[in-house]
């Protein structure tokens, strides 16, 4: 018997060989993610397959299985809570309804993409399966309270966002995008891992629901490591949200990038770092007095200078980008709001927010993708004039979604800052309640300057005059319109479907309801 069969038959032999036990996993709470991740999967074998230059099929498989994951992720809707997959992953009414967003995100910039991108002359198939895996890893990082988790989730979304954002590599603008965004993006994973270590060191575990337990013991060096560990996962969470001082990629890397990777890079990316901060800020609830004080100070000068620098913009790119720090410092107000008093303010309005957020943002976005013809794209104000006259319902659009932006009735836009705006007052944080509003008002000088920009007639037509609306940038419009509007006339029954009232073990609603 040769030695190489000798060590393999004395490894059979073994009484227990490499037992290791397999953790239960619940399937259908990873349903969702596997579909999104299998359709990326799919989607590039089809566009391997693909006539040169058609991307039909690449679409529509993407949609479908867009679709398929969304009806899976309702039926999830008032499940009980469990862990699964070894506590790994997480389903509860948060995680969710965050997934929901970030499907509907993504559905809704598939619809408008494959125009946009034949437009600019850089219809390559592989950006489809790229965003469903960067739609994957948000969904990670809102289902999962498992900090490498997270942290695997931010890759995956962070990953797909490099390649994409340089996808228009005849532009230097957009390879500058890329580069600036990846370096300041690895730069920034670093200090999450890092805050992890920490985390680990101190309570030996990477479950958030560890942390709790360590800080109630209050042992002066676990207490120090895990605060420590916090303030830098909270430097690299506040990049991928965009909030100040951690802000700078953002305007530049949204004027870069190609518009719909941007109006990704705006909603699902967003959601994904909220839904993370989220679960974080959760587990260091009963710390709160050494991270609310920061943040408060995080939260209004990134309303201030989003705002404040956004009047000075020509560019609109850079204005939404602008203005997405502004957004982000108004959710900011609202998960700190929950922190102050988690019994009384849910993650509802949250939810609200980032979905009014992303059908407003969405269609903007998809609205300035028609400036793109004959690879070129106009994105400065003047290169909307006379959107009315070329496609009326496209220029009707843009002002619903800009109405929406300020915080016009009724529009979703106004009832969302208005519940930020409850929430703020009923938790005691009123300095962040005064603070949005006086932002609020500031932000309608430059949305009026976009809404105006489509109402002007052109005396002489650019050449990246906006073009007549085609199917895909229609559809994605009327959706947006629709979501803008519907979710403000019908906020009651949908936020009774997505945060069903708790029930007890016979079915009655309990009393807690809120």
């Amino acid at each position: 018997m040769n030695p190489a069969s000798h060590a393999f038959w004395r490894w059979r032999t073994l009484e227990q060989p490499f037992n290791f036990p397999l953790p239960d996993i619940e399937w259908m709470t990873l349903m969702p993610m596997i579909i999104v991740a299998c359709t990326g999967i799919l989607a590039l074998i089809v566009e391997m397959a693909r006539p040169k230059k058609s991307n039909e099929w690449v679409v529509a498989t993407s949609i479908v299985g867009l679709a398929l994951a969304g009806l899976a992720l309702f039926k999830q809707l008032g499940m009980e809570p469990l862990q699964t997959a070894g506590e790994m992953v997480v389903l509860d009414g948060f995680a969710t309804t965050m997934q929901i967003v970030l499907v509907l995100g993504t559905l809704l910039t598939v619809i408008f993409s494959d125009s946009y991108l034949r437009a600019k002359r850089i219809a390559f198939g592989e950006f489809y399966p790229l965003l469903l895996w960067s739609t994957t890893g948000a969904m990670m990082m809102a289902s999962t309270k498992n900090l490498l988790m997270i942290f695997l989730g931010l890759e995956v979304l962070s990953v797909s966002l490099y390649v994409m954002a340089g996808m228009s590599r005849q532009e230097e603008k957009s390879e500058e995008s890329a580069l600036k965004y990846f370096l300041l993006g690895a730069f920034a994973s670093g200090f999450l891992l890092y805050g992890i270590a920490f985390v680990y060191g101190a309570t030996g575990s990477l479950h958030l629901d560890s942390i709790p337990l360590a800080l109630l013991k209050g042992d002066p060096t676990t207490v120090g490591l895990l605060v420590f560990g916090l303030g830098l996962m909270l430097v690299g969470l506040c990049f991928k949200a965009s909030f100040a001082p951690f802000h700078q990629w953002t305007p530049d890397v949204y004027q870069g990038a190609p518009t719909n990777v941007t109006s990704f890079m705006a909603t699902g990316s967003k959601v994904g770092a909220f839904a993370a901060l989220w679960r974080v800020l959760e587990a260091y609830q009963i710390a709160s007095n050494y991270w609310m004080p920061v943040l408060t100070v995080v939260a209004v000068i990134t309303m201030f200078w989003g705002n404040l620098v956004a009047l000075r913009q020509n560019d609109v790119k850079r204005v939404l980008g602008y203005s997405s720090i502004a957004h982000a410092g108004y959710i900011l107000v609202a998960i700190m709001s929950h922190a102050a008093d988690p019994q009384h303010v849910s993650y509802t309005t949250v939810t609200y927010y980032l979905l009014s957020y992303m059908f407003m943002t969405i269609g903007a976005f998809a609205i300035v993708s028609l400036a793109a013809k004959n690879g070129k794209e106009g994105t400065r104000f003047e290169d909307l004039n006379g959107l009315w006259k070329r496609s009326p319902l496209a220029a009707g659009a843009l002002i619903v979604f800009v109405a929406s932006l300020i915080g016009i009735p009724p529009t979703s836009g106004f009832f969302g800052k208005y519940f930020i705006f409850a929430d703020a007052l009923k938790s005691h944080q009123t300095l962040l309640a005064v603070v949005l509003a006086i932002n609020s008002i500031i932000s309608i000088a430059y949305y009026l300057k976009l809404g105006l920009a489509a109402v002007v007639n052109d005396e002489e037509v650019p050449s990246t005059a906006p073009v007549k609306a085609n199917g895909g940038v229609m559809a994605t419009s009327i959706l947006c319109m629709i979501g803008v509007l519907g979710i403000a006339f019908f906020y009651a029954p949908l936020m009774n479907q997505l945060d069903p009232p708790p029930m007890n073990g016979s079915g009655v609603v309990t009393s807690a309801a809120r």
